[in-house]
């Protein structure tokens, strides 16, 4: 199938009210469209989002700018083109239209990463079709992946929220549970519903009705004031829900948006943390493996600062083969 029609970019919004890029792609067979997520906390080597910057609308976070470059640079490059040659759409558009480079490699800082993303997305769903597969298995099979066996992944309910993503004290920005003692998919999704309506029980009789607010991601976010308290709370949920022995816990901890002057401070939201307090790597590693003892936790995502490499390197060492 190729794109006989131009492509259309158009500027909507995601579940955090911000602006984003959606792209409608037709082929002789259908539309297909793709829009581009975004994070609230983002690493300095990650590609660069194109944001217009204008401060009176929107408060400068509009992408009518990308919408532009979709809509006038890549969409008239793009016609005619095979929509199977995912790689080579892909190559022209980060390495032909855009073209920018930094210290780390093609950064897409012209035409804006959620232009080139959602252009991308679109395309691939529009292969996939033409190819009369399921989307899993075209992205596998254009991966050089077997596609003769599949395992559909253990879902991660993200059910209590802190770091940049909630207003409490709380410095992880995510606790997940992981239903790994399910079955099926559709048992651990209803074993994730159960405890996250126990959990919403366990939080509003210990701090009360407006403790049950939730985060950006819709996890609880309760006026807990240390990381334990949050575990405490949400081992009372499991044990209550009757899933303990089934389900495991995993943290985002997002611990880059808290690094400080070589250290860590896990009360990095009150403006008067004390510097005595902040946690070197090493000891910030401990503070996991206390976790790991106490409770059952098997997933740490993101647990020291995207530069801190030693640090990863030593816990890798030291905790690589019992969590991940």
């Amino acid at each position: 199938a190729r794109t006989p029609l131009p492509i259309k970019a158009r500027e909507i919004f995601d579940s955090r009210g911000n602006p984003t890029v959606e792209v409608d792609l037709i082929t002789d067979q259908h539309l297909f469209r793709a829009a581009v997520p975004s994070g609230a906390s983002t690493g300095i080597y990650e590609a660069l989002e194109l944001r217009d910057g204008d401060k009176a609308r929107l408060l400068g976070k509009g992408v009518l700018k990308a919408v532009q470059n979709v809509n006038e640079q890549i969409a008239p490059k793009l016609i005619g083109m095979d929509v199977t040659k995912q790689k080579e759409i892909d190559n022209l558009m980060v390495e032909a239209i855009d073209g920018t480079q930094n210290d780390w490699g093609w950064s897409k800082s012209s035409l804006g990463a959620n232009a080139i993303l959602a252009v991308s997305m679109a395309v691939c769903r529009a292969g996939a079709a033409s190819m009369q597969m399921p989307l899993y298995e075209y992205i596998a099979n254009i991966a050089g992946r077997p596609t003769d066996k599949y395992m559909m992944p253990v879902p991660s309910f993200n059910v209590i929220n802190g770091g940049s993503h909630a207003g409490n004290r709380l410095a992880c920005q995510e606790f997940m549970i992981l239903p790994v003692g399910a079955s099926s998919f559709k048992e651990a999704l209803v074993m994730g519903c159960e405890v996250y309506h126990t959990l919403k029980g366990v939080i509003k009789k210990k701090y009360g009705q407006d403790a049950c607010n939730v985060g950006d991601e819709g996890g609880f976010a309760p006026s807990v004031q240390d990381n334990n308290e949050a575990l405490d709370v949400l081992m009372e949920a499991l044990e209550k829900s009757g899933h303990a022995g089934k389900v495991k816990i995993g943290t985002d901890v997002a611990a880059s948006e808290f690094y400080k002057e070589g250290k860590y401070d896990l009360d990095f939201k009150n403006p008067d943390s004390a510097p005595a307090t902040w946690k070197t790597g090493a000891e910030l590693m401990g503070l996991y493996k206390e976790w790991c003892s106490k409770y059952p936790m098997i997933s740490i995502e993101d647990p020291f600062d995207q530069d801190d490499w030693s640090s990863y390197a030593q816990m890798y060492t030291e905790m690589g083969s019992s969590v991940q």
